[in-house]
């Protein structure tokens, strides 16, 4: 009588524990994305600082999306020191030239070690529809203006027009590191 007791009692607590942990879940929130820079934090440089290997200013990617590229570019750093920032952004602000806006915005955020300059940013914005790989002085005898304008036209450009922009960079970065080591 006691044993059969305890395993309803057992059972009970069981069953009681997994409906709060239902209960507990947490809804998605709906709202929108806040932008992670204000003009405020642009200051005069009119560039943001940039806070990871990723910076979706534009909210592109998916939390998985930013994951899975974060870790790619982790993973070749480790093996190689070469550093990799990607940046979509919506404004390049008082900026006219897009091309200059991102080899300042490298340089600002000191993409690369310094003594090697080996660096590597990949600037692009789906509302102004432009992108540009800026590439450090190291990193550039490696990975010319030439193969990164053919990774840009053949790889990037024709996923981004299928509104791919994951697969786009994804398989950019891939390239790019394939031939950079």
């Amino acid at each position: 009588m006691k044993l059969i007791f305890k395993i309803i009692l057992l059972v009970f607590l069981t069953i009681s524990g997994c409906k709060s942990k239902q209960v507990d879940k947490i809804k998605p929130s709906s709202e929108t994305p806040k932008v992670e820079f204000t003009e405020f934090d642009l200051g005069e440089s009119d560039l943001p600082k940039l806070k990871r290997e990723v910076n979706d200013y534009e909210f592109i990617f998916t939390p998985e999306q930013l994951e899975k590229l974060t870790l790619i570019i982790r993973e070749f750093e480790k093996e190689t020191t070469n550093q990799i920032a990607v940046v979509s952004i919506d404004s390049i602000g008082k900026y006219t030239d897009f091309d200059q806006f991102a080899i300042d915005l490298s340089n600002y955020n000191g993409v690369g070690l310094k003594e090697k300059d080996n660096g590597l940013t990949i600037v692009f914005s789906k509302n102004l529809r432009k992108i540009r790989i800026s590439t450090g002085n190291g990193t550039e005898k490696i990975l010319t203006d030439k193969i990164c304008k053919k990774v840009i036209d053949e790889t990037i450009i024709p996923e981004f027009k299928n509104g791919e922009y994951y697969n786009g960079i994804e398989k950019g970065i891939t390239e790019l590191i394939t031939k950079w080591k």
